[in-house]
């Protein structure tokens, strides 16, 4: 349905902009499925000289071959991306020009090979990515599905962290280690949490479902579910003995401001 769809907006928009009919022909209309779209897209995006076109489409293209779950996660991140981010007017704009979907396609090859031993190869994608999408996600690192990673610029992961399903993240968030540390030292994202701009989330610590953590944050320890941290070091909106439960879950309704209308001295 969702490859249909993208069909017809690239056609139209090609009514719209004739100019575009080479581009949107090579990267959609040429092809027979969205996964050689999504191959060929992304091996474009990410080839060099030393690494072609060519070579990065046989690989990721019998990648996605072979892992129909990741095909699955695809069509639920674009659905997520076009229900919530008023900026995204299509299916097809979303697939090609929203670099943080972008990345996080091309993480979930990278994890397949990581997991499939071929970490060399899979590093190298997380090395290309970063230079060229602004988005660094060790290919260790686990992903759920229907997530949107929004303007994604400066979104750091590591190895160790886990991000569950219907996950939205700004750009500028690491979720990183406190030091130097081996082992399991990422945090843990439970499913529908929504994590705001510039926001450090640091060490193993687990931020629960439907949890929400305000821009700017840094968090040092784990977030209940429903509950909204905010601040530098983060502390829960109404206090730990009784924090504010949330009614909804943040990451479908991306409210981010609702938890500072309490604030009785916020002025500007």
């Amino acid at each position: 349905e969702i490859w249909s769809r993208m069909q017809c907006e690239a056609r139209s928009e090609i009514n719209e902009e004739p100019i575009l009919s080479s581009y949107y022909f090579s990267s959609i209309l040429s092809h027979d499925s969205i996964e050689s779209a999504l191959a060929n897209y992304l091996a474009t995006k990410l080839s060099s000289p030393s690494l072609c076109t060519a070579t990065l489409y046989d690989i990721f293209s019998k990648i996605l071959a072979e892992n129909p779950d990741i095909m699955l996660a695809v069509a639920d991140d674009l659905k997520a991306v076009k229900s919530k981010d008023p900026a995204c007017i299509s299916y097809v704009h979303c697939f090609l020009n929203f670099k943080g979907f972008l990345a996080c396609q091309a993480h979930r090859i990278a994890h397949s090979l990581w997991c499939s031993n071929r970490k060399v190869l899979a590093l190298l994608i997380q090395n290309t990515v970063s230079e060229a999408f602004a988005v660094d996600i060790h290919p260790g690192a686990r992903i759920g599905k229907g997530i949107m990673l929004d303007h994604a610029t400066g979104v750091v992961i590591g190895e160790t962290a886990v991000i569950g399903d219907n996950v939205a993240i700004m750009h500028n968030v690491t979720l990183g280690g406190t030091g130097k540390e081996g082992g399991d030292r990422h945090p843990k994202i439970g499913d529908g949490v929504l994590i705001g701009a510039g926001t450090c989330i640091l060490g193993n610590i687990r931020i629960e479902d439907g949890a929400k953590i305000g821009a700017g944050s840094v968090v040092l320890k784990g977030v209940p579910a429903r509950t909204t941290a905010i601040g530098n070091p983060a502390r829960l909106l109404g206090g730990k003995g009784n924090p504010v439960r949330l009614e909804t879950i943040p990451s479908l309704t991306m409210d981010q401001t609702s938890h500072i209308c309490g604030w009785s001295d916020y002025v500007i």
